[in-house]
């Protein structure tokens, strides 16, 4: 610059639901300090499949665990939220949620404490990334180099207030594709089991069963060893419901606003 001024360095800051202390967050967090500023702001414990809760009735805590490394005693939303509002230095270029262990596909990202760390970004006008890579990767690093030049090729490209949700079969793959949701199947179960006091007590969920065949979809395209790069709107109005209405209330007069 002609001024001598030193430029300022885009500024990520970071989220994951595996915890702060995981190493596929410390491992990207590294690789992007190369040429941007990192702030970490990440649960404490494991928060997955804590969806886009928010804490608002008990006291969040945030402690310093490292340069520009935080730990919070709440969710990945919350995380974001404090993150953007109180621990940043400037209002971050964008918002990165991950890389989680373990795939977020299709239905996935209604449940996932990652995706919805990326969508509290997006919620806030910034732009927000997504990332997990599969808990079978064999080539880890090559998952984190991928994840790094996506998010660096975001940065200034992707619009505030849109989100990626971003899958990293993690096998060495030199290819990727912009994909829409496809639906990934589960073995549902509830198992009622006993405590010591005899009082029952339940595990729910099952494991993957695979998915559905939608071309054009992320696990399609995870299933044929691509990353996956899905855009994901915030706006979840049904807009054509609303134009053609599937019933009338009886005994009550309809009106357009």
């Amino acid at each position: 610059m002609s001024d001598g001024a030193v430029p300022v360095r885009p500024l990520l800051l970071l989220t994951n639901d595996d915890g702060v202390d995981a190493p596929l967050l410390a491992g990207l967090a590294a690789a992007l300090a190369v040429d941007h500023d990192v702030l970490i702001v990440a649960p404490e414990r494991q928060r997955s499949a804590a969806s886009h809760a928010i804490t608002l009735h008990k006291p969040l805590r945030a402690r310093e665990v490292g340069p520009g490394r935080w730990s919070l005693s709440g969710t990945p939303v919350d995380c974001i939220y404090v993150g953007v509002l109180r621990l940043a230095p400037r209002r971050p270029a964008l918002v990165v949620s991950g890389p989680n262990d373990g795939f977020n596909l299709g239905t996935d990202v209604f449940y996932s404490g990652t995706v919805a760390g990326a969508r509290e970004g997006a919620l806030r006008g910034l732009p927000g990334v997504a990332l997990s890579i599969s808990p079978r990767a064999t080539h880890v690093p090559d998952a984190l180099a991928f994840a790094a030049a996506l998010v660096r090729s975001a940065v200034g490209a992707l619009p505030g207030g849109e989100l990626l949700n971003v899958n990293i079969p993690g096998h060495g793959e030199r290819r990727y594709a912009w994909t829409t949701l496809g639906r990934r199947n589960y073995a549902d179960d509830v198992t009622e089991r006993a405590d010591p006091w005899g009082r029952p007590y339940y595990w729910i969920g099952g494991g993957s069963t695979g998915h559905d065949d939608v071309p054009g979809s992320d696990c399609n395209a995870v299933a044929d060893g691509l990353a996956s790069v899905t855009p994901i709107r915030l706006d979840v109005d049904h807009r054509a419901r609303v134009a053609a209405p599937p019933f009338s209330v009886v005994g009550y007069d309809a009106t357009s606003v």
